[in-house]
């Protein structure tokens, strides 16, 4: 017999499914975020949402998933997204710059992230091969699919929509490589400048590759610095958020240097907790809360244990850690924090 307050549309087996799924999340803070989703689906039907704004929410939401599938067996992986122009050939020097860095990376032991196309994409793939290779493409009437290094692998994915690839592009990368490219690319490099800037993404490395004579990443920090930096709109640190080179050695010095001590961080209630790979001496303390006590809201910069929150999740209990009330402004200058915290040597015994 069917059940009354099940509606007719929806199979009944789908609620006892969407229980089952619920309850087998591991942890209670997992089914509480994933029970939110459900509430919110909920309020979104009520208000009975145009079938457009229905078939957008679905296919991003489905697409969202595959990609999470996808990433989930390499989440430990270092990863590094490699932007840049589809239109590149591969008799370009920009093409040869690309296959080199990529190459290089994948020497150290990251993962590259692409957008799985054509041009710099493609020259990006070859250098770090297939097996360090992961391509997140985007579905458009003039290209024709994954780029033959890429093609049939498992780390593939393709996407309909442009925001939900910029997502996992900047979810899932710990470093940034931008070569020259059109709209796209000069799209997705400033939203991560503004995810950054803003603290609405991680603070990562971010690298604006030329070749040598090349101008395009000096034109750009041109304007950023001679009319967005002189009319107040950025501030002069934001500038700060990304290194313009022509060496492809820079280049990747650059994003392993990144992770020289520095290791992560997170916020806890008003507190931002920087885990590291050694901790800092009194003295090194005293350099930090010299040169950035002002990016306190109240009190200093202190070491501390792990707090009670990153215990329960065991999330990188082990790491020693400084912490101090963050003011939430200044993300260039949070930036200068953590290359500050990379120059400080290991305490020797």
């Amino acid at each position: 017999m069917t059940d009354p307050t099940v509606p007719a549309t929806v199979p009944a087996e789908t609620y006892a499914a969407l229980a089952a799924a619920l309850e087998a999340l591991p942890s209670q803070r997992h089914r509480r975020t994933a029970a939110q989703m459900v509430e919110a689906l909920t309020e979104m039907f009520r208000i009975q949402p145009d079938l457009v704004d229905l078939k957008i929410t679905s296919a991003a939401l489905l697409e969202m998933g595959e990609a999470f599938e996808m990433f989930a067996p390499y989440h430990d992986a270092p990863k590094v997204a490699i932007f840049g122009s589809a239109r590149t050939k591969d008799h370009d020097p920009l093409y040869q710059a690309a296959r080199d860095v990529a190459y290089d990376l994948a020497q150290a032991g990251w993962m590259v992230v692409t957008g799985a196309g054509p041009g710099i994409m493609q020259a990006a793939m070859e250098g770090a091969g297939r097996e360090h290779s992961i391509g997140v493409s985007i579905r458009l009437p003039f290209e024709q699919g994954a780029n033959p290094v890429i093609a049939g692998d498992e780390k593939y994915v393709s996407m309909k929509y442009f925001f939900t690839r910029k997502l996992m592009l900047v979810k899932e990368s710990r470093g940034f490589i931008c070569l020259p490219g059109g709209f796209g690319t000069l799209d997705e490099t400033f939203e991560l400048l503004t995810l950054t800037q803003t603290g609405k993404g991680l603070p990562v490395p971010i690298v604006f590759l030329d070749t040598p004579g090349g101008k395009y990443w000096e034109s750009v920090h041109d304007v950023i610095e001679g009319l967005l930096v002189k009319l107040g709109l950025v501030a002069e640190a934001d500038t700060q958020l990304y290194l313009v080179t022509d060496d492809c050695h820079r280049a990747v010095d650059e994003i392993l240097r990144f992770y020289a001590n520095y290791h992560s961080l997170r916020y806890v209630g008003d507190l931002l907790v920087i885990r590291m790979q050694h901790t800092v001496t009194d003295e090194q303390l005293e350099v930090l809360n010299t040169r950035f006590g002002h990016l306190c809201k109240r009190g200093t910069i202190a070491r501390v244990e792990a707090l009670d929150p990153e215990r329960k999740e065991h999330d990188h209990v082990a790491l020693p850690r400084i912490a101090f009330t963050f003011a939430k402004h200044g993300y260039g200058e949070l930036r200068a924090l953590i290359d500050t915290l990379n120059s400080f040597t290991p305490e020797q015994d």
